[in-house]
Order: C-alpha cells, then structure tokens, then sequence
C-alpha cells in the first residue's frame, strides 16, 4: 500500500520448512553475534485476476506495466537510490510472476563487493550462476526506514470491518472520520500490528541480484531446492548451504469469490502444501451519501487489525504468534466469507490474498550448545517465501473460462467479455478521498 496510481492505471495496484543443511543448520542468530557475511533471499509468487505471469509484451511496455504496478528504484536506508538495480525489489512490487531478490554483505568488504551465487542445475531463476554487484548510489531520495509503509491520510471516512462471518457481527463498523481525527490515531489505526523489513534489500555496500548486467526473468516453473554455494571478495570460503521445499517458489495462490457485493461473499483458495498461514483484505472506495470519499476496508482477522501490515514477509515467531491471536488463517482453512452488504454501496472491490511461507536463517558455525564457549559466526543466510494474489471481489473475480495452469490462456480476456468488465472506478473515487 505504498503506491498510488491514477484512474486510468490498473485498479489492483492500489489495493493492494523443509530445509536439508549440509555444512550448517538451521537456527535463530542471537542479536549479539553478527557474522562476517550475511546472505538474504527474497522468494516471491504473485497472481492478479488468476494470471500467475504477465503476458509477452512489446518492448517498452514492461517499463509502463511496472510504473502502473509500483516498480521503482530501491531506496536505502541512507536515503539513496541504487542506479542499475534492474528488477530488484520487484518481490515487493505486486508484478505478475516469480521472482527472487538476493543480497549480500560483508564486513572485509563494507563498500561493496562482486560474488558469485551458484544455483543448483536447472533452477531457471534467470542467470546460472547469478552474479551479484554493488550498484552505485544515487541522490538522496528522503528518509528511509524500516516500518512498514502506509497511506497517507485520507479525506472523508473510512468504515472499517473485520471477521469471517456472513453478518456483519456487533460492535462494527469502526468508523475513522478524518476530518475529527488526529494524525497519530490514523496512524495507529492503519499500523496495527506489522513486520520489519528483514530481508534483500538494496543498501549502501549491499551486493545485489538482479542487476542491469543481470536482468533475466523467472520461468514459471523456476526452483531453488538443491545445493548452493555463494563465493566472492571478502566472502567466507564455505558458504555452502541447501535450500528444500519449504524455501521453493510457492505456488501460485488462487483465489475465487462468489457472491454480489450486496450479499455475503464466499472466498475460497486452494491451499498450498508450504503454507503456514494465510491473510485476506479488501478495499473498496465509494461516494458517500453527503457526497464526500468513503473508504471500506476488511480483513479476516478474529480481532480488529486492519492487516495493512501483514501484507508480506512474516517471521516464523510472528506467524505463530498471531495464528494464536486468531489473527491469521491456519494453514488448513481454505474458505472464509466476507460479510454482507459492506461494500454494497461500491463500484467495485479488491481482495488481496497472501500465503506465508517458512522463513529459514542458517548460521554457519552453529551456536555451540555451551552459552558460554566462545563463537564467532562465518555467515549467515535468511530465506523468506511468499505467494500473494490479487482479484476482483465478488461474483467477477472468479476465473472463470480460463485454464489458471496455462499462463498462455490466463493472459487472453474471454471473447464474451466486454473491455473493462468487473473492474472498479476505485481510482477515481480513492482519488478523491486522498486529495490527489
């Protein structure tokens, strides 16, 4: 939810383990030991409207369809722009497809470094091996942080609901009317609970993939499980590790709804093997009866959290922890129904769906079992893994007439659907209730 997109660009952009250690094992690093080297792979899987890749385009158009869907130069802590970062971030992105964001560091190298990550065979993540470069530093771009980001502070109302339930349950809506409410309830309200960014990010002395000497694409049926081995300037000689299935690319997450937006909407999905849990919102944005903005939000959270924060990575303690808070969806529910006539007054709304993969940190050597022998870490590496989907909500946003396994066919609207069908004037109407 960081980015905003005027009404003639793509409505869905504004709504957004099994691991098998060799040499290392898998574990939690204590904040007090910082190994020489530090190694992060973001693992992503995005789908909107069921289409799992985006569709062949001419060239040019790929600059356009990430300037719709929020692609932008990764900014640093510092405040900078990384210059040749090619697809970097796009894990963050909300783009169609799969993707892989890696990043490493080294002390003997804090200004940067060249490595080589080598993948296990046939992994089809774009390049073999990767090569991860230090990009230079741009101009400061303003503050950068680590909390999550939010929208701004929107004009007009915002009607919030929360709970699988057909009915709307007692006590709801919470109405926010910002023009009675100050600027940190807002934030307070918006925040609620959320995650650190943990992961590849593109930082000052941070080697990156990709790059814009290495640019490719992720194919459909990419895998990382196997062997790797990253070596380079400044790196640690054994930096070996293996990946298994719960660190893979997720599979696509599909999601269906049935239901008119004035009745209560059934939302399934297919349940991934590798999931640990599971988080749904929706959004929509209408006129309101005085003719100002009003903003809908829900999420299928037991407790009123709005979820704007939990729409991404989330450590393994969190995940349990908020699984027992009733705040996400175990692993093994697939349906939940989102209650009746909230968003009746909408031209349209969007469900966003996120499937939370395991996230794995190897630390190499590990923690001896004595707290108090001596220890000096060599490297580590964190993992992380997502599958995160965008549709329409309602009796629309179901695939229907089209093969979700077949990307080919998930890229052609249906000859019998008008153009534009099913898609809200959430834009206009978001447009108005932030002011821009």
């Amino acid at each position: 939810m960081t980015t905003r997109t005027s009404p003639g660009k793509l409505s869905g952009a504004l709504l957004l383990a099994l691991a098998l250690p060799t040499t290392a094992s898998a574990q939690v690093l204590p904040a007090t030991a910082t190994p020489v080297a530090q190694y992060w792979m973001d693992v992503a899987t995005y789908n909107m409207m069921g289409m799992d890749e985006m569709p062949e385009m001419p060239p040019g158009m790929g600059g356009m369809m990430s300037g719709m869907m929020g692609g932008k130069s990764a900014t640093g802590r510092d405040g900078r722009q990384a210059k040749g970062i090619g697809n970097f971030g796009y894990t963050k992105a909300s783009m169609m497809g799969r993707w892989l964001d890696a990043a490493l560091y080294t002390q003997r190298k804090p200004n940067g470094t060249e490595a080589v990550h080598q993948v296990p065979p046939g992994a089809g993540v774009g390049a073999a091996p990767l090569r991860l470069i230090t990009p230079p530093r741009e101009g400061v771009q303003g503050a950068s942080s680590d909390e999550p980001q939010f929208p701004e502070r929107p004009r007009g109302r915002l009607l919030f609901y929360w709970g699988c339930s057909t009915q709307v349950k007692a006590g709801q809506p919470r109405v926010l009317d910002f023009a009675k409410l100050g600027q940190q309830d807002y934030m307070n309200f918006m925040q609620g609970r959320s995650v650190r960014d943990r992961g590849a990010r593109a930082e000052p002395g941070h080697a990156i993939w990709p790059n814009d000497r290495q640019n490719s694409r992720v194919v459909r049926d990419a895998s990382l499980a196997g062997e790797h081995l990253v070596s380079g300037d400044g790196v640690p000689g054994n930096m070996r590790f293996t990946l298994g299935p719960g660190q893979d690319f997720m599979p696509s997450l599909q999601v269906n709804t049935q239901g008119k937006l004035t009745d209560a909407i059934h939302v399934t999905w297919q349940p991934i093997d590798t999931a640990r849990a599971y988080m749904l919102t929706a959004m929509s944005a209408n006129e309101a009866k005085d003719g100002g903005a009003e903003m809908v939000i829900w999420s299928a959270s037991e407790p009123p959290e709005s979820g704007m924060g939990l729409m991404d990575y989330v450590s393994n303690g969190n995940i349990d922890k908020w699984l027992s808070e009733r705040v996400l969806l175990p692993a093994n529910q697939t349906q939940c129904d989102v209650p009746a006539g909230i968003f009746a007054r909408s031209g349209g709304a969007m469900l966003q769906a996120i499937a939370y993969g395991s996230e794995l940190n190897i630390v190499h050597p590990p923690r001896p079992a004595n707290p108090k022998a001596p220890w000096s870490p060599e490297w580590s590496v964190r993992v992380r893994v997502k599958s995160l989907a965008m549709n329409m909500l309602g009796e629309e946003s179901s695939v229907r007439g089209r093969d979700s396994t077949n990307p080919r066919s998930a890229q052609r609207p249906r000859g019998d659907e008008p153009s534009g069908d099913g898609m809200p004037d959430v834009g206009g109407l978001l447009k108005g209730l932030f002011g821009k």
